[in-house]
């Protein structure tokens, strides 16, 4: 029997497996993917990270690219090939697990070929399980074309015509900014007065300054890292006033309702739509782990990682335990702790 199962093979699943072979435990990685790093290839054709290559860092192995880099997608997915390659770590891809349940002291991962048992789980699945798209999206007109950011590639994807990009994180204004570039008409339907940080701020990256006041490290659990946690995330490194301020993009607020053709927007109706992109997010799903307790938002109660259920632990959650647990550079503090508590653990019972 293994000691452990890590599903998810992004840079979670990958930074925990690394600590695992230090301390020379038998484990796989589970991915429902068909190559390592589909989950970052899988998504739109101009994305960049906004961290710098030398914030992207894995244990073990540096990000290979010159400072100051901003990497793409393709980028990424490499690195984590390379990653893979270069420590031997074992990935078994198109691997869905549909249910994990705990039997007494080992666990039963059951999966679309079969079952694996295991002495203990770790959930590195991230937080982009259930793309979200509000209930009356299903009352537009199949003549407009809907499509989620999940899927969304590039404009190309896109009906001739008037578009409406709906969403105010990274992705929506990112998205804004692309198909606004087509010079179609584009809507956009979102709060437009949210934060800008610079990707630098006098000559220094904007994570070189968050790394030196010690932004990233703060925990949820103290004052400002509740108030962080529970505040509105700023959009990093986009001119949202610029791509606002172009002669074809036309802000309308917030969108209420549809019915067929019509858009109902805070600021009008829109009747001449033939796209819409929801850059509206994600609801997380744990449903498939018996016995798992959730809080109210539907994540895993856990005390930095650690979850209620002896053996099952989590990695890679936003703020699991600080600004930086979601982030490639930030996950190997939490993969470390994590390993250092497996590894207490394990003495203790020795």
């Amino acid at each position: 029997m293994l000691d452990f199962v890590i599903v998810g093979g992004a840079q979670a699943g990958l930074s925990i497996a690394y600590y695992l072979n230090e301390l020379d435990k038998s484990y796989v990685v589970v991915d429902k993917e068909k190559e390592v790093g589909a989950s970052w290839l899988n998504r739109w054709d101009s994305l960049k990270l906004f961290t710098p290559s030398e914030f992207n860092n894995l244990p073990g192995m540096d990000f290979p690219a010159k400072k100051g880099y901003y990497p793409t997608k393709e980028d990424v997915a490499e690195y984590f090939k390379n990653y893979v390659a270069k420590f031997n770590i074992d990935v078994r891809l198109n691997t869905l697990v549909e249910q994990v349940s705990k039997e007494e002291d080992f666990f039963i991962l059951k999966h679309q070929e079969g079952e694996i048992k295991s002495k203990n789980v770790v959930i590195a699945t991230g937080p982009f399980h259930i793309p979200y798209t509000p209930s009356f999206s299903k009352k537009i007109s199949e003549d407009i074309f809907q499509i989620h950011s999940n899927y969304y590639k590039n404009p190309g994807q896109l009906k001739k015509g008037p578009a409406m990009v709906v969403g105010a994180g990274d992705s929506g204004f990112q998205i804004l900014d692309e198909i606004s570039q087509t010079n179609r008409t584009t809507y956009f339907s979102g709060a437009t007065d949210v934060r800008v940080l610079p990707q630098e701020i006098l000559g220094k990256t904007l994570w070189w300054w968050f790394t030196k006041i010690g932004f990233l490290n703060f925990s949820r659990k103290t004052w400002l890292g509740k108030k962080l946690s529970q505040s509105k995330q700023p959009i990093i490194g986009t001119d949202v006033k610029g791509i606002l301020k172009r002669d074809n993009v036309i802000p309308v607020g917030k969108t209420k309702n549809a019915k067929g053709e019509i858009i109902i927007t805070e600021n009008r109706k829109i009747e001449e739509l033939k796209n819409i992109v929801w850059a509206t997010g994600y609801r997380p799903n744990f449903s498939w782990i018996e016995g798992l307790e959730l809080t109210k938002d539907g994540y895993p109660k856990h005390n930095r990682g650690i979850s209620n259920i002896e053996g099952l632990y989590f990695i890679g959650l936003p703020w699991l335990h600080t600004r930086g647990s979601a982030t490639l550079g930030g996950i190997k503090k939490d993969a470390q702790y994590l390993a250092n508590y497996i590894e207490a653990e394990e003495k203790t019972l020795a």
